[in-house]
């Protein structure tokens, strides 16, 4: 019984690196971007980099958010089906 809570304490960090890869890695292209046309433009802008992170990062959560719910969505409707299995 332990080893499958262990298998689910597993799926469940390897959803959320897989549900929060694709924003992150967004603002990450977008950060690396703006810094190296900032550092050749020299323009030390600090509200410019934010500002495009975020519209990255919520355009991506509305391209993808679906397809990250479904995920979420799934994984929690196993645990809440099947709690009362392990429960005792």
């Amino acid at each position: 019984m332990e080893t499958h809570f262990i298998q689910l304490a597993q799926q469940a960090i390897l959803l959320t690196v897989l549900v929060s890869g694709p924003p992150i890695l967004a603002a990450l292209a977008v950060g690396l971007t703006l810094a190296l046309f900032q550092a050749l433009t020299q323009v030390q802008e600090q509200t410019l980099t934010m500002a495009f992170k975020i519209v990255a990062v919520f355009g991506t959560l509305a391209l993808l958010g679906y397809w990250m719910g479904s995920h979420v969505h799934r994984f929690a409707l196993l645990i809440f089906q099947n709690f009362g299995r392990w429960v005792h």
